[in-house]
């Protein structure tokens, strides 16, 4: 059974017909819809049958069943050595650049603030490879 719909008007828009063409051609039963309401809606299966080809997925469809996600992560560090901080800089930006195969990359930015013996690390990017980089920076503060 089909998982997607289509309105009139998207059949229409889809197949450069203007919208009372398909109203006409479900009435005469050429191309079979089911009435919700006062609307039709086609199957995708029953639209590929009336043009004889394949129909692309609506655009955003295949978006939509694709899962992304992303971690925004902003890591304030106190007390910290102006050489841990470079440490930690450089550990950072290595795994960024060599990530595991498929992870997304990440990016990071890094500041620090002599005075106040303040770091602030900015990671954005996928869950995994957020958390295996927040592992390292635990690893370089805790030793």
């Amino acid at each position: 059974m089909s998982e997607h719909f289509y309105s009139v008007e998207q059949v229409a828009e889809r197949l450069g017909l203007h919208v009372r063409t398909i109203r006409g051609y479900v009435r005469d039963g050429r191309l079979p819809a089911v009435r919700i309401g006062k609307q039709y809606r086609i199957a995708h299966e029953d639209l590929e049958a009336f043009t004889g080809r394949p129909v692309p997925a609506p655009p955003g469809e295949t978006d939509r069943r694709q899962r992304h996600s992303e971690v925004s992560s902003i890591v304030e560090i106190d007390g910290v050595s102006a050489e841990t901080a470079d440490r930690l800089t450089i550990l950072l930006v290595g795994s960024a650049t060599n990530g595991r195969p498929g992870d997304e990359r990440l990016r990071i930015e890094t500041a620090y603030d002599r005075e106040r013996a303040r770091m602030k690390i900015i990671v954005l990017g996928g869950l995994g490879a957020t958390a295996r980089l927040l592992d390292y920076v635990e690893g370089v503060l805790s030793s």
